[in-house]
């Protein structure tokens, strides 16, 4: 019988099973899997549980080592060997196609199976719908098509998307591709937008790339583009710049931002007075008035007789700001 702390790993008996190698983990009484390879190097390996019996009398042994854990933690059992390398997996009880399986996983396979992130649904800050203005210049803008948003596009004085709270402009994000970055930050473009952000009560630089593909530039030295975005950070502080690897966990990001800045400007009014300082929240601009089209559409709503070309009669526009609490 082997020792009671021994990871042991045997040929299967049985000739016609496709899973030529037994498993036998000393966890409870002893568990033991059939599984398609003795180490999950390149990728997981597929375990399928057996009965304790089905281990032999007299196994022929590929692999003994000692074990220095093995637990169970959750659905899936925690398992560290007693020696150097290749020492620590995790077998993960899951579901394919309708019915329980097991994989075999060490950390190296477990990188590489999920290459991906899945970005989460749920609601950000607990804001039930979130309305985010987009800026009317931005082209092939995000869509947030997977979160509890409504989308309105309004002209922006800076940055690319932002939220309103009681008709002020409280916060802001700019959004910047790799190649867009490099060249608004050689040209000077990028420092005159920060200045701008940085008047608004909240604002961001958010990159649809990672932080180390600055040093791959060929056409730019990478150490200008690094010196430029340090100089950007210590000059506004209070607009920080944001790397995501992809875009869609940049516009997930530029999402979550905008509703914690609109729950904190909700909540900006009563803090300030409980403190005794100012409201900077309310120190924001107003926020951006919508386009004559749009008025239009929410006159002919109300029931105010509107003109289907042409611009709309002062009354009009007074109407809409009482109704949205801008008058």
């Amino acid at each position: 019988m082997a020792p009671a702390r021994q990871f042991l790993v045997a040929r299967n008996p049985d000739a016609s099973s496709s899973l030529p190698y037994l498993l036998r983990l000393p966890l409870g009484d002893g568990l033991v899997f059939r599984a398609k390879d003795t180490w999950p190097r390149t990728s997981a390996v597929y375990c399928h549980p057996v009965a304790a019996s089905e281990w032999p009398a007299e196994p022929d042994l590929v692999e003994q080592v000692g074990v220095r854990s093995c637990a169970r933690r959750g659905a899936a059992v925690d398992l560290v060997l007693d020696r150097s390398r290749e020492n620590r997996s995790q077998l993960v009880w899951t579901r394919a196609r309708g019915r329980q399986v097991v994989f075999w996983q060490s950390p190296r396979t477990r990188v590489k199976s999920r290459p991906d992130v899945r970005t989460p649904t749920a609601r950000a800050a607990g804001v039930a719908q979130l309305e985010v203005v987009v800026d009317a210049h931005e082209r092939y803008a995000y869509r947030f098509a997977t979160q509890q948003v409504s989308v309105v596009r309004r002209a922006l004085p800076c940055g690319d998307y932002a939220t309103t709270h009681d008709g002020r402009l409280v916060a802001s994000v700019e959004r910047k591709s790799l190649p867009d970055l490099v060249s608004s930050l050689t040209s000077g473009r990028l420092a005159l937008a920060v200045a701008e952000l940085a008047a608004l009560p909240r604002a961001a630089v958010v990159v649809e790339e990672r932080y180390s593909q600055v040093f791959r530039q060929e056409h730019v030295r990478p150490a200008v583009v690094a010196d430029g975005l340090a100089e950007l950070q210590v000059r506004w502080p209070n607009v920080p710049v944001v790397f995501c690897d992809t875009r869609a966990l940049a516009e997930e990001w530029t999402y979550r931002y905008l509703a914690a800045a609109y729950q904190w400007a909700a909540g900006e009014a009563a803090a300030a007075t409980a403190v005794g300082v100012g409201d900077d929240a309310a120190a924001g601009p107003e926020a951006p008035e919508p386009s004559t089209a749009e008025v239009r559409a929410w006159a002919r709503g109300a029931g105010i007789a509107v003109p289907d070309r042409g611009r709309l009669r002062p009354h009009v526009w007074v109407a809409w700001r009482e109704a949205h609490g801008r008058a």
